[in-house]
């Protein structure tokens, strides 16, 4: 399939990508907005709700800027590696459940924006040097040959 099709089908089918696709789909999270699509078997996920939606966007950029000290990056602004995205995205909700949600099993994305809007306000208010600690440790599943 020619990419530029693909891509234009893509934004046709899913208006409303999830920012945090690649966690939901490497099950490291979950979402009570997500919803999952697949087109041409690939495998994508929409969002249902926009206020989330861009609640989620916000946090995500926050955890990117945040978090390049702890990734040895200079500019978070730049096109990242996918291993260094899946840290962010999957060590970030893991540090933000840690600090919110001790006790839940895997993150929950919209619960997770929602309790830190009511205990924090605003996301710029989180304490990121605990979260950005979830990005520090937080690794790759490595392949293992059977």
């Amino acid at each position: 399939m020619d990419e530029q099709a693909y891509q234009a089908t893509r934004q046709q089918l899913n208006p409303l990508p999830c920012v945090f696709e690649k966690a939901l789909l490497c099950q490291a999270a979950a979402c009570e907005a997500a919803r999952r699509l697949s087109l041409a078997e690939r495998e994508m996920v929409a969002c249902r709700e926009p206020l989330a939606r861009a609640a989620c966007g916000q946090l995500l950029s926050l955890l990117r800027t945040n978090s390049a000290f702890a990734l040895k990056i200079k500019d978070a602004q730049r096109i990242l590696p996918h291993a260094m995205t899946m840290k962010i995205q999957c060590g970030g909700l893991v540090g933000l459940r840690d600090l919110l949600d001790p006790e839940a099993h895997a993150p929950d994305v919209l619960k997770l924006v929602r309790l830190a809007h009511a205990e924090y306000g605003a996301f710029e208010d989180l304490p990121f040097s605990r979260i950005v600690q979830g990005v520090a440790h937080w690794q790759i599943r490595r392949w293992r040959p059977k």
